[in-house]
């Protein structure tokens, strides 16, 4: 009864609201958008957008479903803004408009809008909505009740993860499986209690269920941020007893563990080892590495792992040449920031406005004035919304 309510509510309220259309998605032209279409204009537009009413438009016109994997990222980036905005009863009626829509009445959008209620840390109703399934005439089941404990990770909320963790799969009747430990593992270790896994893993095997390479993976993660390095060992121990070879997966989990504890000599160390080995390297393992001796002040490192990564034909992905430009900046290291900033623009990829304005003013302070108002006129080419700030960048250098 109390969630009829509530739908009627919120379509209420999306019956006042309704004074938008799909014009808002592509206000230049009167082409019909394929639903494909509409998801990338709408993530486009939630990038920048701070409007709460419009940002809610903007999906509606969408017709977001939790199908579409470009839907699901669009949803997760609207609900992030509006957490930002402090706009939680928007939240609320939207996820409760939503739900009231029959193409999005289904356990996958159910786990979803759960996950995002917790992403939004309205951890109750997310419970509420995990409790009154039955309403909706669909079932509570494992999937759903592993989207509550994500959600109760995502909201930093450990004590309730753990109470319907130990509580909610005998109220219901729901057997645990792998990705219910694996999200347990997840929150204890993110709490900063990563010995406690251990009782999870022996709880496994009572129930009969095998740990993965996340399970061992996220444990491992948890240790290095504890710096309990002895239970690094003893968990790679336990991967050889369940005859799981650390994968490139593993070893840039450890990479970037000991990069966060600025031990990025050792982390480097490491990547050799596996070198010699023969595991290939991803992008993500140089990336760890990079902003690690980044953080450290070590940029000519950092350029090299950088050369390095693109000689063996690796590219490098946005936030790595992101994070790269905006150290070189800070290190005023400005022509190879300029470099890289140019190999990045040309991919079709902008590095923050802070960084780009740090790179500009660089520019301008060792007299590459015609650079920096280059750089100036590509970035607002790409970001007309930001063209008048950076007009009024361009001018200063002019003085």
């Amino acid at each position: 009864m109390a969630l009829r309510l509530k739908l009627r509510s919120s379509i209420s309220f999306l019956q006042i609201r309704r004074r938008f259309s799909t014009s808002i998605l592509n206000p230049n032209s009167n082409t019909p958008l394929t639903s494909k279409e509409k998801s990338r204009a709408a993530l486009s537009l939630l990038r920048a957008e701070k409007n709460p009413e419009r940002i809610l438009d903007i999906c509606r016109a969408a017709s977001l479903t939790a199908e579409s994997h470009l839907d699901r990222a669009a949803y997760s980036r609207a609900i992030f803004r509006l957490r930002e905005l402090n706009y939680f009863n928007g939240i609320r009626a939207f996820i409760q408009e939503s739900v009231a829509r029959p193409d999005t009445k289904s356990e996958r959008s159910i786990s979803h809008f759960i996950v995002l209620y917790g992403q939004a840390g309205m951890l109750n109703d997310a419970r509420k909505m995990f409790e009154e399934m039955r309403e909706m005439g669909l079932d509570r089941t494992v999937k759903t009740l592993n989207s509550l404990l994500f959600a109760s990770v995502l909201a930093k909320d450990y004590k309730e993860m753990k109470r319907v963790f130990m509580e909610f799969p005998n109220i219901y009747g729901i057997v645990p499986n792998l990705d219910t430990y694996n999200t347990v593992i997840k929150g204890l270790c993110e709490s900063g209690d990563s010995s406690s896994c251990y009782s999870i893993l022996a709880e496994m095997a009572r129930k009969g269920v095998k740990p993965d390479a996340t399970t061992f993976g996220t444990m491992i993660a948890g240790f290095y941020r504890e710096e309990k390095f002895e239970d690094v060992g003893k968990v790679l121990e336990m991967m050889k007893e369940h005859k799981i070879a650390p994968g490139i997966s593993i070893y840039n989990i450890r990479i970037q563990g000991l990069c966060k504890l600025k031990r990025s000599k050792e982390a480097k160390a490491l990547f050799e080892g596996i070198l010699s080995r023969g595991y290939k390297p991803k992008n993500v393992t140089y990336s760890h590495l990079i902003l690690g001796f980044c953080k450290e002040g070590d940029l000519e490192e950092a350029k090299g792992l950088f050369e390095q990564m693109v000689k063996r034909g690796i590219q490098p992905e946005g936030d790595c040449y992101f994070t790269l430009v905006y150290f070189l900046c800070k290190g005023e290291d400005f022509e190879a920031a300029l470099k890289i900033c140019k190999d990045c623009l040309a991919k079709g990829w902008v590095p923050y406005f802070t960084t780009m304005k740090l790179l500009v003013g660089g520019l301008a302070s060792i007299s590459k004035v015609d650079e920096a108002k280059e750089i100036i006129a590509q970035v607002k080419e790409k970001f007309s919304g930001n063209a008048d700030r950076w007009t009024e960048i361009e001018e200063g250098l002019a003085k």
